[in-house]
């Protein structure tokens, strides 16, 4: 029961030295109650064996110090101290802004860019147990997947469904980055984060995604740009008249505007090549997020002292009842 127990007024088991002191002068106090009787001879009293009253006599004096000590215990407010946890002040808001136009279909990844992102971005959300993190999705326009959530497992299902061709096609960078901007502007967390993953050139949206990054910035919001694709060239989905096919074609992606985002915003810009490479990012960007909030450790205390005075009672009473029954005594 003492383990992990810490006093919130320890000063008062300074009072424990009232125990022993009282046992003495019970012991002392009976030597000078027994009455004396000369005699002949003690024959006829060896005969006669003592009843349990009288081996069991003091035990009324023991369950009053026992309830003595227990109540000085309860004034001395003992608690547990045995549960730390580590807290963030408000926490980190993070917008996992992707890409889904087609030629995230590309197979340069596998199987695709698009599904080597979703896993990816899903093990970097369950890194995160304690942030609150939202889906933004867009191609040649944008929308919210799923909005900003403690409740990772919706985030990850929702994920699951994100494929290419929901809308329009297309990349309107700046539509993204601004539905990101939306959802993050009047959150109260002390670290606002878009993580904005896209695989090519800003070529549709009617917000220029120079004017967006500069938002973010004035909402202290920090975004973080990755540029997927491999160098040179990579197997884009083509729709033929004989279907889907795919062909070697340059990949573009325009990595002076990522840059310029995310130097405007505070954040950092990567390129991942290949999913290890993306995994690496995802990685890197984890660790710098966590640098950057102050985390404070603190421990959780509960009183204690309810069954300790409980304890207490219960040996007043035994006391009491035996005192007016099995010792009860004529005056």
């Amino acid at each position: 029961m003492m383990n992990n127990i810490e006093f919130h007024n320890p000063d008062y088991l300074f009072l424990l030295i009232l125990i022993p002191l009282l046992a003495g002068w019970y012991i002392w106090k009976l030597k000078k109650l027994n009455a004396t009787l000369t005699i002949s001879s003690t024959t006829t009293f060896a005969k006669i064996k003592p009843t349990f009253r009288v081996w069991f006599r003091h035990s009324l004096m023991v369950l009053r110090l026992l309830a003595l000590s227990l109540l000085i215990i309860v004034l001395a407010r003992p608690q547990s101290s045995n549960s730390w946890k580590n807290i963030s002040t408000k926490g980190i808001d993070i917008i996992l802004d992707m890409d889904i136009s087609g030629s995230m279909l590309a197979q340069d990844f596998k199987p695709n860019r698009l599904e080597a992102a979703k896993e990816v971005a899903t093990k970097f959300i369950n890194g995160r147990p304690n942030d609150r993190i939202g889906l933004v999705v867009f191609s040649g326009e944008s929308f919210t997947q799923c909005p900003l959530t403690t409740d990772h497992a919706s985030v990850i299902n929702l994920m699951k469904d994100i494929k290419s061709g929901m809308i329009e096609d297309g990349t309107a960078i700046g539509e993204g980055l601004a539905n990101g901007i939306r959802r993050l502007k009047d959150s109260p967390a002390k670290s606002k984060v878009i993580i904005l993953l896209t695989d090519g050139v800003n070529n549709m949206g009617a917000i220029d995604p120079y004017t967006a990054a500069e938002i973010a910035k004035t909402f202290d919001i920090r975004v973080y740009t990755i540029g997927v694709g491999s160098l040179g060239t990579a197997p884009y989905p083509v729709q033929t008249p004989f279907g889907m096919q795919y062909q070697q074609m340059k990949v573009e992606i325009d990595e002076a505007l990522l840059q310029k985002i995310s130097d405007e915003t505070g954040g950092k810009y990567f390129r991942a090549t290949n999913k290890q490479k993306l995994e690496k990012i995802y990685n890197e960007i984890d660790k710098l997020e966590k640098s950057k909030i102050k985390v404070k450790e603190y421990r959780k205390k509960n009183d204690e002292y309810l069954w300790w005075g409980i304890a207490a009672i219960l040996l007043l009473i035994i006391e009491g009842i035996l005192r007016y029954t099995v010792f009860k005594s004529i005056t």
